[in-house]
């Protein structure tokens, strides 16, 4: 298994006369996570909905879980082959796009599909796991996170699960 191309970020804002600039052009790797199943790279966090875009700090250095309360988070995620995540379920709304090689989701009643390059899911709070069938190639997939309220049934909210 080979790695992935780093993934670069460019961050635009402005300068003191209001004018459109880059403030940041670089390149990193995915990080493997401690369950071994997959690598990480995060791109941007931002502490609040709606954003503050005069807020300077470098959203990738900010301190965020798997999702960030009242905010929102963009990560990349390497899949490796032939691993799973663990089932998981985060009280937010998230937004998988498949960038590279096939990702199957696994809901907890047994249902799976098969995503492929270019193939968008909206994860609702559902417990899940992720699971990448291909004996060689790594999935690369963006997911983009915002807070949400709990799924409530029969008036309970479910619960996060964590791995």
């Amino acid at each position: 298994m080979g790695r992935l191309k780093d993934v670069r970020r460019v961050v635009t804002g402005h300068d003191e006369n209001g004018r459109s600039v880059f403030k940041d052009d670089q390149a990193f790797e995915t990080k493997l996570i401690p369950s071994g199943d997959a690598e990480f790279a995060l791109v941007w966090t931002a502490p609040d909905l709606p954003v503050e875009n005069n807020d300077e700090t470098d959203g990738r250095y900010r301190d965020a879980g798997l999702t960030l309360n009242g905010g929102s988070v963009i990560r990349v995620v390497d899949m490796l082959p032939q691993s799973a995540s663990p089932f998981h379920r985060t009280n937010s709304l998230d937004y998988g796009i498949v960038l590279q090689g096939q990702l199957e989701l696994e809901l907890d009643d047994g249902n799976k599909t098969l995503l492929h390059a270019g193939d968008i899911v909206v994860q609702r709070g559902t417990i899940h796991l992720w699971r990448n069938p291909s004996d060689n190639e790594v999935c690369r997939i963006v997911f983009v996170l915002t807070e949400a309220t709990p799924v409530e049934i029969n008036g309970e909210p479910l619960p996060e699960v964590h791995p």
